[in-house]
């Protein structure tokens, strides 16, 4: 009997020690996901890593002629966007092996897992009334 449940024990820290080996190399693969996009000009290249985080920044010196500081501003947000997209579908591949069967890595790494759209999507925002405000001060100072 104890032996029986020596070797239970024995096979439950085999299976623990395996997935969590396997856990440590999905963060390892994690962490040397860097995806590039760049835009339709070529002028201007990010690279970010698998959490979206914006670890390299390319401007070709036309970026400068060719855009306002404005426009500029706004391409490399789209560009680091189209990026982030990049890497989200690496990371979601290399979390794909850790997951169950069912599970969709791309809306856990969005944060919403098995949630509806209409379950995580913020409410509409209510707008301030105005009709029953007073616009003229009606107390007196002494």
């Amino acid at each position: 009997m104890a032996t029986d449940h020596r070797a239970g024990v024995d096979g439950l820290l085999a299976e623990y020690r395996r997935s969590r080996e396997q856990l440590a190399a999905v963060h390892r693969e994690l962490a040397t996901i860097a995806e590039s996009a760049t835009d339709a000009d070529g002028l201007i290249t990010v690279t970010v890593s698998a959490r979206g985080s914006i670890i390299g920044l390319q401007l070709a010196e036309a970026a400068y002629r060719v855009y306002r500081p404005d426009q500029l501003a706004r391409q490399i947000v789209l560009v680091a966007g189209m990026a982030t997209t990049k890497a989200v579908r690496a990371a979601g591949r290399a979390l794909e092996p850790v997951l169950p069967a069912d599970s969709d890595p791309d809306a856990l790494l969005r944060g919403t897992a098995d949630l509806r759209p209409d379950e995580y999507k913020p409410p509409p925002e209510e707008e301030e009334s105005m009709e029953e405000r007073s616009w003229l001060q009606t107390e007196r100072r002494p």
